[in-house]
């Protein structure tokens, strides 16, 4: 019998944690670049200080909000029709650098493939809850269950934001194998999926470009292989120790988009191999302390969100660090917590709050 208690206090924790050594970095590596276009070196850190007490509001309201609230057709669909129009809005909208990313309107911003990954997880978790014993018949629980992850993902792609398709796509994946699909139907869906990967990797010029800079950054280090040679430049400098806080040198123009993509890489050079060890184990904790709630959950529902909100944040994590690190191509995936970006934050901090919820319900 699952007794009340309080909150994970190491989740809450480290969550809080990452938010404020994010704000940190974020004025450390946009100073000198804000003050040059903005005339502020405040510019970005007081924006993300606004997102990120939207987020920490939204946290603390939905850990006192029942997680079964969710668990609802109510809820779910409408969840799930909003943020397809709101994807399918983004087109309506001027496009950034050949890019519909983003819904604007006066000073205000919001990035809807942000919010796909949450409202993905919820419907997957209340979909694959009463499914976990059907998960043979593709027709009835497969084919269901992936319809709006295909949708979402579409969507996504045509943006194009093929990074937040994959992420996307690998928490689908991960929570039909906790569902049981069979493993024939997940090597199916790769292979059909495989022509469209490679389209999108080698057909498309700038990937493509992409693709060659990850293999051989040293062919064209003024072009395409600027960003990985760069980060990897900031990281070599770092050492054990780093150059100090604020004393990066990279962000000084070199290192393109530093406190956003590349903020880890402005992290290992400032703080050294102990400050991006520091960041990875807080990452680690939050995997942890996540997964934990998974596994003693007697509830399905409560599961299957455990793991989607934990699993969606790791990916990232450890996609944005695996190209800092120049273990894969360059894709615009932000660091969670840390990078700039206030959809970003505000959703992860909210998800968080949900995932504190249902910790309240663990022996």
């Amino acid at each position: 019998m699952a007794k009340r208690v309080g909150v994970d206090k190491w989740l809450f924790g480290v969550t809080l944690l990452l938010v404020l050594f994010g704000l940190v970095m974020v004025f450390s590596a946009s100073a000198v670049m804000a003050k040059a276009r903005y005339g502020s070196p405040y510019t970005f850190v007081l924006k993300q200080s606004l997102w990120a007490g939207v987020g920490l509001l939204a946290l603390s309201a939905l850990m006192r909000i029942d997680y079964r609230r969710w668990n609802s057709p109510a809820v779910v669909f409408p969840a799930v029709a909003l943020t397809t129009l709101l994807l399918l809005s983004a087109f309506a909208m001027h496009d950034s650098h050949h890019t519909h990313r983003w819904i604007r309107f006066g000073g205000f911003s919001l990035q809807p493939s942000e919010l796909a990954k949450p409202v993905l997880v919820l419907f997957l978790a209340w979909f694959l809850q009463t499914r976990v014993n059907q998960m043979e018949d593709w027709r009835r629980a497969v084919l269901p269950a992936a319809l709006p992850s295909l949708i979402f993902i579409a969507l996504i792609l045509k943006e194009p934001d093929l990074g937040t398709a994959l992420v996307c796509t690998a928490v689908t994946a991960l929570l039909l194998a906790l569902a049981g699909i069979r493993l024939r139907y997940l090597f199916y869906a790769t292979l059909a999926a495989s022509p469209v990967l490679y389209y999108m990797l080698f057909h498309v010029a700038w990937r493509r470009a992409r693709m060659i800079a990850f293999l051989n950054p040293q062919a064209d280090p003024r072009g395409s292989g600027f960003h990985i040679l760069q980060s990897l430049i900031a990281v070599g400098n770092g050492g054990l120790y780093g150059l100090g806080l604020m004393e990066g040198r990279q962000k000084l123009f070199y290192l393109p988009e530093p406190h956003t993509d590349f903020i880890f890489a402005n992290i290992a050079e400032e703080l050294g191999l102990m400050g991006a060890l520091f960041v990875v184990s807080l990452f680690v904790v939050l995997g942890w302390r996540g997964l934990r709630a998974a596994i003693l959950s007697k509830d399905p529902f409560a599961r299957f969100l455990a793991v989607g909100i934990t699993t969606t944040i790791l990916i990232q994590a450890f996609f944005n660090i695996s190209v800092v690190l120049a273990l894969a191509p360059t894709k615009g995936i932000a660091l969670p917590f840390i990078s700039y970006g206030g959809t970003s934050l505000a959703v992860m901090l909210a998800s968080v709050g949900v995932l504190l919820n249902l910790t309240k319900e663990l022996d």
